[in-house]
């Protein structure tokens, strides 16, 4: 079967799989369902020397698909259909046209679950293997050949794929050369031991993960390089009343990369390694956590060429950072991690004052406190760029003094009456862009942040919605204004004006103000909304993977439904 020619797949797959869907189901099972969803982006452009803004030659480009799924008892199937006409701006390149981007069949009983076409899946934390996708971030890594799922015995449960790795969109799905193969299993304790642990406090998970690749892309004259690459490890996630634990250890063979920037990891032959720790304690009002990451050399693609940051990625470095949802704080200098190494702690804590206390007054206080900071390993360099090509050696959680980000962050929630809710927020910022080169000038740069807030529930139909940011820094662009101010009518309309002000530039002809006026009108599953204005260019995060959005004006037009 040719997994390329979408309609063949489709309709064979369901040739054999609704033969015992419609004869093997109960009565109850027996009905049908269809569900899908919808999403259209579209962008026209204006030109704008001031901001350097977008200015392509077919002025407009839209993003868009459709997901239409089928189930009937323990059957289900399903297609995506996609289209790039042209895509947006700043989007990775490897899209473009229409076709079919994703298709699947799928069934399962009690025991067994079985996919055959395009599917995610992850194991673990993802640091080993995440098939995922994000269409705000353009990333869609989706496996194409066959998944198993099976549950032999109460409490354990076993995953087993095979397949290649979506690499492009080129008027329908283009994969890469590289063959995945994974295999993981899961044993809950307390499943498997019930009559021992069904009832106790402690709860106990065990898992472990083995995944390889197969790629001979990887040609070079002046190394010999592996065809076959694995990666393996161990996880536990426990629980005792209120607290609990994840821990990972992840190991990977050498699977070297060419890095023609840094000669000590070019063509590095070191094993990766990477841990994951968490500890976390929740009761009401209350709740910390403390994560901890080390990680190095694990930069985990089913290719050994030359790609794009996240084209053909099998591994997922889990961000110890905090996702911001406040402008100048989430897209001017976002933290992704390193992709060579890193040291990284995180501490989050988040406290409510009870409601009719002393302190707390009539309706309490929301606090919460957030610390993360990332470091270089400290690497040990050695001299063997001849021969085995390790070039240094590392200890676990051995941090150097190189920092590459820290964010200290404070919030206070306050609802003061029935009407009005304030949220104030203090951030500090040091951030190394020598290493992450998301800003306009690359150094080490010290940003202070405050945010205020505020909702107004004018009635049960009218609210607005205050917001101011300022961000001040002695480096890269200087200081930052923003404001924003919306109005929503319940439950089917919107509009917001906002204006980011890049006051503080010492280039007095770029303090430029982009201003950006939205409104939307939602009704049932479907939301419209339209935009226009300025567009500051800055960079999208989604879990720590980023990706760069370049200045533009224009009018965008956005349509989303699910049935």
């Amino acid at each position: 079967m040719n997994l390329n020619n979408s309609t063949t797949f489709i309709i064979t797959s369901l040739g054999i799989f609704l033969s015992q869907a419609f004869f093997a189901q109960h009565k109850e099972d027996s009905r049908s369902y269809i569900s899908g969803n919808v999403q259209a982006i579209a962008q026209y452009y204006n030109a704008d020397s001031l901001i350097n803004a977008a200015d392509p030659d077919h002025k407009m480009g839209m993003n868009s698909f459709a997901n239409i799924n089928f189930r009937k008892g323990n059957f289900s199937a399903g297609t995506r259909f996609e289209s790039y006409l042209n895509p947006l701006e700043g989007y990775p390149v490897g899209f473009k046209g229409s076709g079919i981007g994703y298709r699947y069949a799928s069934w399962k009983n009690d025991d067994v679950e079985i996919t055959v076409g395009n599917f995610y899946e992850q194991f673990g934390s993802g640091m080993i293997l995440r098939i995922w996708e994000s269409r705000q971030l353009g990333i869609d890594n989706a496996l194409d050949g066959i998944k198993l799922k099976y549950n032999p015995y109460k409490g354990v449960y076993l995953k087993g794929l095979i397949g290649k790795q979506r690499f492009r969109f080129d008027d329908g799905l283009k994969n890469g050369d590289g063959l995945v193969r994974g295999l993981d299993g899961e044993v809950n304790l307390n499943e498997l031991l019930d009559s021992t642990f069904d009832n106790s406090k402690f709860k106990i998970t065990l898992g472990g993960s083995f995944v390889s690749k197969y790629n001979n892309d990887n040609a070079t004259p002046d190394f010999i390089m592996p065809h076959n690459v694995g990666a393996y490890g161990g996880r536990i996630i426990a629980r005792y009343g209120k607290v609990r634990f994840y821990g990972e250890y992840i190991t990977k063979e050498n699977d070297p990369y060419p890095d023609p920037s840094a000669p000590k990891f070019n063509y590095l032959y070191k094993n990766g390694e990477a841990v994951l720790l968490n500890l976390g304690y929740s009761t009401k009002g209350f709740s910390v956590d403390f994560n901890a990451k080390h990680q190095d050399n694990m930069l985990w693609r089913s290719t050994n060429v030359s790609a794009l940051p996240t084209d053909l990625l099998i591994g997922y470095s889990p961000a110890l950072s905090k996702q911001h949802t406040y402008a100048l704080a989430s897209t001017l200098y976002p933290y992704s991690p390193n992709a060579r190494g890193e040291i990284a702690y995180q501490l989050d804590v988040l406290y409510k004052i009870p409601k009719k206390s002393k302190l707390g007054g009539k309706y309490g206080w929301d606090l919460g406190l957030n610390i993360a900071t990332a470091y270089a390993p400290q690497r040990t360099f050695i001299n063997d760029d001849s021969t085995s090509r390790k070039m240094y050696s590392t200890s676990i959680f051995s941090a150097s003094d190189s920092l590459f980000f820290r964010d200290i962050n404070f919030s206070i929630g306050k609802k003061i009456n029935k009407k009005l809710k304030l949220k104030l927020q203090y951030l500090n910022f040091i951030f190394d862009d020598r290493v992450q080169l998301v800003a306009k000038h690359h150094e080490l740069i010290m940003a202070d942040i405050v945010v205020a807030d505020l909702t107004w529930k004018v009635n049960k139909k009218n609210s607005i919605k205050y917001q101011v940011q300022h961000l001040s820094t002695l480096q890269d662009q200087g200081n930052w204004a923003f404001g924003q101010i919306e109005y929503a009518y319940s439950p089917h309309w919107f509009v917001a004006v906002l204006d980011q002000w890049n006051y503080g530039n010492t280039i007095k002809e770029q303090q430029i103000h982009y201003l950006l006026a939205t409104a939307g009108y939602i009704k049932g599953s479907n939301r419209f909304t339209l935009q226009y204005g300025r567009q500051r260019a800055g960079v999208f995060c989604v879990g720590g993977v980023c990706r760069q959005v370049p200045a533009s004006n224009g009018l965008t037009f956005s349509f989303t439904s699910s049935f």
